[in-house]
């Protein structure tokens, strides 16, 4: 029996341990920007609902109790713009990679089907589809691919690693182009509400997909906005059709959220201050950090978006790790993300201001 992982690319963060430890023997010890999982704490309001819920003895449902319903539904609406969306149009899942990981699985798409993601992406997308056997393809620019077999097309805006940001002119181009080919889109905006020189726009705009979600999926995630990466806590909103289909499947696959979980979305969503509290501190760190590469002899390109800034000093990803390495400091590599990425680094601004303080100083 062939392993399941032997279709998988080897883990990439196994290949950043050497320069961990490089950085880790730093006397100031390890500033690790190269993962971006947040490091501030949950919010007093949802840890209270989560502990409120604490005493839940049966099992959840999938599709999640009305009111995590009525909450998605009425945060689609209020920050996405969207329009008219019901319960049929939302679907709570567990953490958004658990979703980008098996979704063409779930598809039940397979050898002869392709998945399309964007040159530079999160390695995720590729995994999905070499788990379900389809063919994966990336792009520059989707509407110049092949439509011949492309069943699920991959949006990322804000983009992780570069914080590029689709405008609502190319997503209306993009979504009128899948729809005409029959192509279903799923637009993973887990950044959105992480804008800086630009204000990211939902493919469930009016704008962009006309009033109709047919065809079309957004992705939100918890865990940036809310400092919720522990909790797991994500979901969907689009097309009905779509999300009933998926929604069948993963009732029998046991896929639900916690309980104590869903309360905790409830909170979250309800509050938009502690929102703005978290974007101010990721403001300043990313002002520091950007201000202290500029001057360290980076070039920073993209980055007008999301939670990361994508730097290069024009030379081999891994020579620009080790350099930072030997400061103490811990980058992702760009090519983790794509052969378009060798001469970059990802440099995330989930670290503790005490922590980005002390890059800053180092790289001064």
């Amino acid at each position: 029996m062939s392993a399941v992982s032997d279709r998988l690319p080897v883990f990439p963060w196994d290949k950043l341990e050497p320069f961990k430890a490089t950085a880790a023997a730093h006397p100031g010890g390890i500033v690790d920007l190269s993962v971006g999982t947040p490091v501030d704490p949950v919010p007093e309001l949802i840890q209270k609902a989560l502990v409120a819920a604490a005493d839940s003895p049966g099992y959840p449902t999938v599709w999640g109790t009305p009111e995590l319903r009525d909450a998605l539904t009425g945060w689609v609406e209020r920050r996405l713009g969207a329009r008219d969306v019901t319960h049929r149009h939302v679907l709570p899942i567990v953490g958004s990679k658990e979703l980008v990981a098996w979704l063409p699985t779930q598809l039940g798409l397979g050898p002869g089907d392709k998945v399309a993601y964007p040159r530079l992406a999160y390695p995720t997308y590729e995994v999905g589809a070499r788990l379900a056997r389809a063919e994966h393809v990336v792009y520059d620019d989707p509407t110049e691919l092949d439509p011949a077999g492309l069943k699920l097309l991959w949006l990322n805006s804000p983009s992780n690693p570069t914080g590029k940001v689709l405008s609502a002119g190319d997503l209306t181009r993009i979504v009128a182009w899948a729809r005409e080919h029959g192509v279903l889109v799923f637009s993973d905006e887990c950044y959105i509400e992480l804008g800086w020189e630009a204000d990211p726009v939902s493919v469930l705009h009016p704008e962009v997909c006309g009033g109709s979600y047919e065809g079309i999926v957004s992705v939100h995630s918890l865990s940036k906005r809310s400092n919720l990466a522990g909790y797991r806590a994500a979901f969907l909103a689009g097309d009905p059709a779509v999300l009933g289909e998926l929604l069948a499947i993963r009732k029998h696959g046991g896929m639900m959220t916690s309980a104590p979980t869903q309360a905790a979305v409830v909170a979250a969503l309800s509050d938009d201050t502690h929102v703005h509290e978290q974007r101010e501190r990721y403001a300043a760190r990313r002002t520091a950090l950007r201000d202290a590469l500029l001057d360290h002899g980076f070039r920073i390109e993209h980055s007008e978006a999301s939670l990361y800034l994508w730097a290069t000093r024009d030379e081999s990803c891994w020579s620009t790790v080790a350099h930072l390495a030997d400061l103490g400091i811990l980058v992702a590599p760009g090519d983790f993300y794509g052969e378009a990425g060798e001469k970059f680094v990802r440099v995330a601004l989930t670290a503790s201001d005490e922590r980005v303080a002390a890059a800053v100083e180092r790289l001064r």
